[in-house]
């Protein structure tokens, strides 16, 4: 089985530059899954209902969220009706709207999705190593993926060894920059740091340089407003064995 997972999308134009280059990219790579971070996918920040239909229509299977999941309040509705819209799985169950993992079925197997959020340098929330083992208990699939959408790499990596073996792959989203650390790891788990974004090229995560700079040099409140003009598609493919769950190759990418 071929998982294709897909960086941050962001704003109106990662969205169209998605729609634009994903029939292509699973034509080709013969994808069978594709799981993508839309936290961001909304204009501005956030997601939206409009956001999220767009993606699913656009080919994404599965839509996973972050720290900037419930920035727009219309979009709570939807991830009642939708079980393959997530929110990250160790926010507070009985307040939050939503789901934080799923099962996809497809038909000879099933896969299980799981969407966590890291505590360091964000969100005072469940610890995900142990919101991740409730979790893979409760799932009865050989097949599980986890995005881990985290701030600090020490975090993604101590999480990727303490379940190595437990789930097929990991890939982290939130940094929005590509690393190039893909891996294998010994027990069978595949694994990158932050799989990247899907958005403007010429921006600082996605958001006009200016307004960012001016941020940084003046310290006061700035709005930021999503860049434009040419994007690329971040993303990694795992090749994953059906029988033991685990990933037998990795290929990250980037689409232009």
């Amino acid at each position: 089985m071929r998982i294709l997972a897909i960086g941050d999308v962001v704003g109106t134009v990662g969205c169209e530059f998605l729609r634009s280059r994903l029939p292509r990219v699973k034509r080709d790579e013969k994808i069978d899954l594709v799981a993508a971070n839309g936290e961001n996918s909304a204009a501005g920040n956030g997601i939206t209902p409009e956001s999220a239909r767009y993606l699913f229509s656009s080919g994404v299977d599965i839509i996973t969220g972050g720290n900037h999941s419930f920035r727009r309040r219309e979009i709570f509705g939807m991830y009642e009706e939708s079980p393959f819209l997530l929110r990250p799985a160790n926010y507070p169950s009985k307040t939050t709207p939503g789901r934080g993992y799923t099962l996809y079925d497809m038909g000879r197997i099933q896969v299980g999705i799981i969407n966590l959020l890291g505590c360091t340098y964000m969100e005072s929330l469940e610890n995900p190593f142990d919101a991740a083992d409730r979790i893979i208990r409760e799932m009865e699939t050989r097949i599980i993926i986890v995005d881990f959408h985290a701030e600090a790499t020490s975090e993604k990596l101590a999480l990727a060894y303490y379940l190595d073996g437990r789930v097929s792959a990991i890939f982290g989203t939130h940094t929005h920059v590509q690393t190039a650390d893909e891996k294998i790891l010994s027990k069978g788990t595949g694994y990158i740091t932050d799989v990247g974004m899907t958005g403007p090229e010429v921006s600082v995560l996605g958001v006009e340089p200016e307004l960012v700079i001016r941020k940084f040099r003046e310290k006061l409140p700035v709005r930021f407003e999503n860049a434009c003009g040419s994007c690329r598609m971040d993303g990694i493919i795992f090749d994953i064995d059906e029988k033991s769950g685990s990933t037998i190759s990795l290929k990250r990418i980037q689409i232009r």
